[in-house]
């Protein structure tokens, strides 16, 4: 099984700085992850997170894949086909 959604790719990197998940940050919440959109590169927080704001947006938008935005972890999701891939 793989990602049917690749070709819609449009962002593969983080930007240098990232403040935090961008509607956390408008309302005064928290977060214990960042994941960023990789069709639009909007940086929202993980499902852990009281908010699960990355969710939301693929709800709002139906953009499918995301990938951790966290130090280290080179990771993608497509909420579609519901599996986790690296990119090479």
């Amino acid at each position: 099984m793989s990602c049917t959604h690749l070709d819609e790719i449009q962002v593969t990197a983080l930007p240098a700085e990232i403040a935090g998940c961008e509607e956390c940050l408008k309302i005064g919440g928290w977060w214990v992850h960042l994941r960023m959109c990789q069709i639009c590169g909007k940086i929202g927080c993980c499902d852990n997170s009281p908010n699960k704001h990355a969710t939301a947006h693929f709800h709002e938008t139906s953009h499918p894949i995301i990938r951790s935005a966290e130090p280290g972890e080179d990771w993608s999701w497509c909420y579609v086909d519901e599996i986790g891939f690296e990119l090479g």
